[in-house]
């Protein structure tokens, strides 16, 4: 998925998945903020596992089951914002890398409030890193309570 549309504009919604180092009070995080503070509302992504990977540092989504699920934040800002924003993140996660480090895709959360929302996040491209050594499976599906 491009950094951008053709027409200059970011992809709608402008919202983000955040599961990782992007979260609140995590590494990159200060990246999330750089051109003002989004609205930020704890959310789960069903059907996906998370991964710890190691020695990387960071962690990798991809598909999983029914049963399993990834906890994080959604990220919404203003458009202007988000168009701005998007091809930092897009850099970060290595979408334009050749191939891939992960994928930009729309997903559906269920908010912690109530609802669901659909948002972006970035889903791990690599599939055959997670066969290796280093690629720890976090049950509880929350970055912050990793192994």
């Amino acid at each position: 998925m491009s950094a951008a549309c053709p027409d200059g504009f970011a992809p709608f919604p402008p919202h983000v998945f955040v599961y990782g180092t992007l979260r609140p009070g995590e590494r990159n995080a200060a990246l999330t903020t750089r051109f003002g503070s989004p609205t930020v509302q704890r959310a789960i992504l069903p059907a996906f596992q998370l991964f710890n990977l190691a020695p990387e540092g960071y962690p990798a989504i991809v598909p999983g089951t029914a049963g399993q699920s990834v906890r994080g934040e959604v990220l919404s800002y203003s458009p202007d914002v988000w168009r701005q924003l998007l091809p930092l993140l897009d850099a970060l996660e290595g979408v334009e890398q050749t191939p891939p480090l992960y994928h930009r895709e729309r997903v559906r959360v269920t908010l912690a409030l109530g609802g669901a929302a659909e948002v972006w996040t970035y889903v791990y491209a690599r599939a055959a890193r997670l066969e290796q050594s280093g690629a720890v499976l976090v049950s509880s599906g929350d970055w912050l309570q990793r192994p």
